[in-house]
């Protein structure tokens, strides 16, 4: 494969200036374990994770379980406290805001769960549930029962439906109640935890449409948290691919699809299956070496180069002095060992990656094809 050279750059991988709805600025979150109340090791659970988000932009994020994802969506909810970093939503730093002005910044930033059921209290009526946001609003019983049945006939369902239980729902209802309740404070963003992936898929594709369709109508900003690479491409306007608590890449959708940089988001791409027949049973796989490496103890340089094809390929071009030998006896650029890739740009299409050696596009042709 052919190896590209970047020249580093410490430029953020913002695109919506000044009109961002949120802004993330280096965010960084460690947990400290301890041992006979002393502290040991920490987990580098999210590490320098910067990013902006448009108006109107739904952002997807994928990796791995372990990878961030999760831990990064607390963040910005403010539900942890960041070791380092800001969260900076319509212009206020979420990260310094009182309890007061807290529970004012939560009714901008909504989140919709990956489990309809489990984030429903099954002993509240649904009117009651989607009216939980409004708790803290000086409306009246009467205005908030007036939003909980618009909102929910928004949603698809009915006004008589507002004083049944969770239970005498169907799974698509259920998640359509939860998006209600994120919506009932009239957000600017919405985070999407795996909001489909417990559902049937033709009630996924009913559930996703919904979202796009409310995006449009009320100009929401979403960040899509999602296993299904096929549900991503579907949804977002961008990507950002995580591996063990970094960014290793942020691009366009289609951009980041058709011509991935780092060699961590073509194995996620290649081991996702594609439609046509012909195609997957002929294109290239790409086989990742071994786990993720323990978040408490990451190997020095780039964290992914003990699994990475592109390491061993750039290796076999290489003398021996700018080779590292590792334990298993793969070889891989002694470049890739020791130094911590930085994210990048290599030109004007917004497309950014942490890589010694990114990927060429015919290098990747097969596996996205």
């Amino acid at each position: 494969m052919v190896a590209e050279t970047v020249e580093p750059t410490t430029a953020a991988p913002y695109i919506a200036g000044d009109e961002a709805v949120l802004r993330v600025e280096n965010l960084t979150k460690h947990f400290v374990k301890k041992r006979l109340g002393r502290p040991t090791t920490a987990v580098k659970a999210v590490s320098d994770v910067s990013f902006d988000l448009a108006p109107g932009e739904t952002l997807g994020l994928v990796g791995e379980s372990g990878c961030g994802k999760t831990t990064l969506s607390r963040l910005i909810l403010r539900l942890i406290e960041p070791t380092s970093g800001r969260v900076i939503v319509e212009g206020k730093d979420v990260t310094r805001l009182s309890k007061r002005q807290l529970r004012e910044f939560r009714q901008r930033v909504q989140v919709v769960f990956q489990d309809p059921y489990a984030s429903l209290d099954p002993r509240q009526r649904v009117a009651a549930s989607v009216a939980e946001p409004l708790t803290n609003s000086k409306l009246s019983s009467d205005e908030k029962l007036r939003i909980v049945h618009e909102t929910l006939e928004r949603m698809g369902l009915q006004r008589a439906q507002a004083r049944l239980f969770p239970h005498q729902f169907s799974g698509g209802q259920r998640q359509r109640i939860g998006i209600a309740r994120a919506l009932s404070v009239t957000p600017k963003v919405l985070l999407l935890d795996e909001p489909v992936s417990a559902l049937d898929v033709s009630i996924q594709a009913q559930v996703l449409k919904l979202l796009q369709e409310l995006r449009d109508e009320y100009r929401l900003s979403y960040i899509l948290i999602s296993h299904d690479l096929s549900v991503v491409r579907h949804v977002s306007d961008r990507v950002m691919v995580m591996y063990l608590g970094r960014v290793v890449e942020m691009a366009p959708k289609e951009e980041l699809y058709t011509a991935p940089r780092h060699p961590y988001t073509a194995s996620l791409l290649s081991a996702a299956p594609v439609p046509d027949p012909d195609v997957e049973r002929t294109r290239e796989r790409i086989q990742l070496l071994g786990d993720p490496p323990n978040p408490a103890s990451p190997p020095p340089g780039c964290a992914f180069h003990r699994r990475c094809f592109q390491a061993e390929l750039v290796a076999q071009k290489l003398g021996d002095s700018e080779v590292t030998v590792l334990e298993d006896g793969r070889r891989v650029p002694r470049t890739c060992a020791e130094k911590q890739p930085v994210l990048v740009t290599q030109d004007a299409t917004k497309h950014w990656s942490a890589c010694h050696f990114p990927l060429s596009r015919e290098a990747v042709a097969t596996v996205t094809a």
